[in-house]
This record gives structure tokens, sequence and C-alpha cells, in this order.
């Protein structure tokens, strides 16, 4: 009974944040859903059970799914303890979830340029891809353009361009992020540029 209390007590919070973060007063979300102000007001306080019936028009006004306003706030997710993946000249520690936003993909990459096997030829994949450097200097090689990128500043391209990313002059770290679609192609060859 303790965790329906407390999930009951969540979605409350959500349904009144929602209406405040879009600026509505109680008397404007209940015409959007077709609910009393009392009811609604009454709903928010904890003054009135939740019904399913009722919350479906609500989320739905508050441009939010009913998966989203239900589900559990247990903090799962919340701490991340990635495992590091090695590769030679590289340790990729991934960030995010499988269900990420967007199914977009967020990893911290370590780059070894002592121990870095360097890539033959520039790999080609749908999708796109965003980086930043933590520390250190990666040359990244877009077609036959070169950059230089160094700790602070950031790069984006789309994948379709030819593309060979490495560290230079010491070991490098970056947070990249990348499109469902651009992650897809690197775990389908077991290669990372």
């Amino acid at each position: 009974m303790t965790q329906e209390i407390d999930l009951d007590s969540v979605i409350r919070q959500r349904i009144r944040a929602l209406r405040q973060s879009n600026g509505w007063s109680l008397d404007s979300l209940a015409k959007r859903a077709g609910l009393s102000v009392s009811t609604l007001s009454r709903i928010e306080t904890g003054n009135r059970r939740i019904a399913l019936d009722q919350l479906v028009p609500i989320a739905r006004s508050l441009g939010t799914t009913l998966d989203e306003l239900v589900a559990p706030a247990d903090g799962k997710g919340v701490i991340i303890g990635p495992e590091p993946i090695t590769v030679p000249g590289m340790t990729m520690w991934k960030l995010s979830d499988d269900d990420a936003v967007n199914g977009v993909v967020v990893t911290k990459i370590r780059f070894d340029p002592e121990q870095h096997i360097a890539p033959t030829e520039a790999r080609v994949h749908p999708g796109k891809e965003w980086f930043t450097v933590l520390s250190g200097e990666i040359q990244l090689t877009l077609g036959d353009r070169v950059f230089h990128v160094k700790s602070g500043q950031a790069a984006q391209f789309d994948t379709m361009t030819p593309h060979v990313i490495r560290a230079i002059g010491g070991v490098s770290e970056v947070l990249s992020m990348m499109d469902s679609a651009g992650t897809r192609a690197h775990h389908d060859d077991g290669r990372v540029s």
C-alpha cells in the first residue's frame, strides 16, 4: 500500500508541475481535460482518489502519455555504473540506457594513440554524430578535410561523410552522442571509427 501511496503522490506532483510549467491555471487545465475545477483541485491536493478515466484526458491535455505520467519514481537508472569496453587504443563507457530519448546513445571514449590501431580507411554509415573533447586533442578527418578539435570544443557531422576520429599528442577523452542509425552501424560491424 505504501508504494501505491508514494506513486499516487508522484502522479499528483507531476500533474501540478506540468500544469504550472505550461502557465495554466486549474481552470485552464480542467477545461482542456473535460473535468471540473474542483475535481482537478482535489486530484492535485490528494483529497480525491485518481481514476484512470481522469488520468487519460489529463495526460493528453498536458502533452504527455499515460505511461510517462504514472511511471514509478524508484530511482532506477539515475546512477549509471557503466562497464568499460576496451578495443586496441580505445576504452568506451556507454552512459545511456537502451531506451534513451529518440535512440540517442551517449558514450565516453578514451583514445590512446600509442595503442591505437589506426583504421586503414574512413568509415561511412547512416546517422549523425556529435562529440565534445573533455581532455586532449582529437583529429577528425571528414572526407579530405582534417579538423583539430581541442579540449572544450565540440564537433558534429553527418556520418555519411567518410570519417576517422583519433587522438593526437597523447591520450584524449571525448563525450560522444550518436543517433540510433549511427549507433547501429558501429555495433553491427564491431568497429568504432
